[in-house]
């Protein structure tokens, strides 16, 4: 055999073994991969961030967040549904006084797939992106549809008839008309006698979102009452057939004479040419007054915030008006997730600083407006004339001085500690916070202040909201002397610190800094 011969052999001998020593380390990687051992696949966090339950701060597992967003891709938040005026001033009485004004559905789209992908490709491309705000780096988080960041149940609106201790209550009386789920908006929730149903057109104009209201009614005070739903849902404005749902309480010993059904409340109409029941009432023959009953504020608050079909709930006083727009601004927020406050572990509620105007002067409908107003003495922080501690709200006056900015946004996270220990903070929450107690009257005074013992043992955080503030029915309040009022005070001061306080240590415990 020739050399040459000898050489190409051995070429080919060389080229064979690197060509087998490929297939082997090929065949092997093969078999590595598709073995017992199953790799987990790379998480796409646009599709399944971090839930978090925003209302107590505790995190959610990512498949629930997985199964959400495949479920509710298309789905859009709604923070306020009203239907067109026209239609709905149909079912109102021809004597209709109230003004007919355009009503159009407000809703919060999120963005489309194309987008989201966008938005992602971006994260990707700087996945430390930041905000700044107030000198605080925010890290930016992927934005989810409101309904993954709400995480909740619905809840029935049927009407029921129950008794709650003392008290007979006819929850979901007379309901909205309009459809909200429990994820979709913010439900204000109150209490009043009839004789306070003025304030729900102002407040509808400038809440207009669901509201929930108890209505105190006992005795003859309940056929009253039922005419001045009647007036406010055939005579006003359309969102309060909309929007606002009635419940009714009187106590067992002062049950009215007749209860007509719901369905027949709901279907009446009412003669607006009588104009409303609540003027020109004497108070001192009200059936309350006259049988010397105490106002139970505490179980009216109560009602009310259970009934709410949302999520979030808003318990508040009927003559504290929001600034516009509230509701869709708060969803925005929760839905943007883009702020530390709202990912620390604490429980948490959303605080809102409450102001009074002068009797000649409308309610402002800004920050900006307000500030203005401070500063002319046409507005005071809420109760300065009467109980300062009482409404005064940490960084006040650094909260007065930031300016207005589009957007809704946690200003600073107080607690209920130290100067603010008396503190009595209305705030957006859920039905997961204490409830009231329902043993303290409104004559009675301090009916929040056990709430907010409540909550500083458990050591919520009070997330207080820029952009955002409750302006009381225009009037200041000045302090008036009231013996008989004095007398209820001190009774009230007494139960609070001989039963309710040993009640509260045992059921919450204690924690340093926390006072009622």
């Amino acid at each position: 055999m020739s050399i040459i011969a000898i050489a190409r052999r051995n070429w080919a001998l060389r080229l064979s073994v690197v060509l087998n020593v490929c297939v082997l380390l090929y065949v092997c990687a093969h078999i590595g991969s598709s073995g017992p051992w199953i790799e987990e696949p790379p998480t796409n966090w646009a599709a399944a961030p971090e839930t978090y339950d925003l209302a107590n701060g505790t995190q959610k597992g990512v498949a629930t967040s997985l199964s959400s967003s495949s479920s509710s891709s298309s789905s859009s938040s709604v923070a306020i549904a009203v239907k067109d005026a026209a239609s709905a001033n149909n079912n109102n009485n021809n004597n209709n006084g109230g003004v007919g004004r355009p009503l159009r559905l407000i809703t919060t789209t999120p963005p489309p797939n194309g987008a989201k992908a966008e938005a992602l490709d971006k994260s990707r491309e700087h996945p430390r992106n930041q905000t700044t705000r107030n000198g605080t780096a925010n890290v930016a988080r992927e934005p989810m549809s409101l309904k993954e960041a709400v995480a909740c149940n619905e809840k029935s609106t049927e009407p029921r008839r129950a008794q709650r201790g003392d008290y007979w209550v006819l929850y979901n009386y007379v309901p909205m008309s309009m459809a909200v789920r429990c994820w979709e908006s913010v439900t204000y929730t109150t209490h009043a006698d009839y004789t306070f149903l003025d304030n729900l057109e102002p407040l509808l104009e400038r809440w207009r979102a669901p509201i929930s209201i108890a209505m105190h009614a006992p005795g003859t005070d309940f056929p009253a009452t039922l005419n001045a739903i009647r007036y406010s849902r055939n005579c006003g404005s359309p969102l309060v057939s909309q929007l606002v749902t009635f419940h009714v309480f009187f106590s067992s010993k002062h049950v009215p004479k007749m209860v007509p059904p719901s369905e027949k409340i709901v279907s009446d109409t009412y003669n607006c040419s009588l104009g409303p029941p609540w003027v020109n009432v004497s108070l001192a023959k009200m059936y309350k007054n006259e049988k010397k009953l105490l106002y139970p504020v505490n179980v009216g608050r109560n009602i009310a915030r259970e009934s709410a079909p949302t999520f979030y709930v808003f318990p508040s006083d009927i003559e504290l008006y929001p600034s516009p727009n509230l509701p869709t601004k708060f969803l925005e927020m929760i839905r943007r997730r883009d702020q530390p406050a709202l990912h620390k572990p604490n429980p948490k509620v959303f605080v809102l600083s409450i102001f009074e105007v002068d009797e000649k002067s409308q309610p402002p409908n800004n920050k900006t407006r307000l500030v203005q107003m401070l500063k002319a003495g046409t507005a005071i922080p809420f109760h300065k004339k009467l109980c300062s501690g009482c409404h005064n709200v940490p960084k006040s006056k650094e909260w007065q001085e930031a300016p207005e900015t589009e957007d809704l946004h946690v200003f600073h996270v107080g607690k209920r500690t130290g100067s603010f220990v008396h503190w009595e903070p209305i705030f957006i929450g859920t039905n997961n916070d204490p409830l009231y107690d329902e043993r303290l009257s409104w004559e009675g005074k301090s009916d929040k202040m056990t709430q907010g013992y409540a909550l500083c043992v458990l050591d919520y955080d009070f997330l207080i909201l820029d952009n955002a503030f409750l302006v009381h029915r225009p009037g200041i309040k000045i302090f008036k002397k009231d013996t008989h009022r004095d007398m209820l005070t001190a009774k009230t001061n007494a139960l609070i610190k001989k039963i309710i306080m040993p009640e509260l240590k045992v059921l919450y415990g204690t924690r340093k800094g926390c006072a009622v």
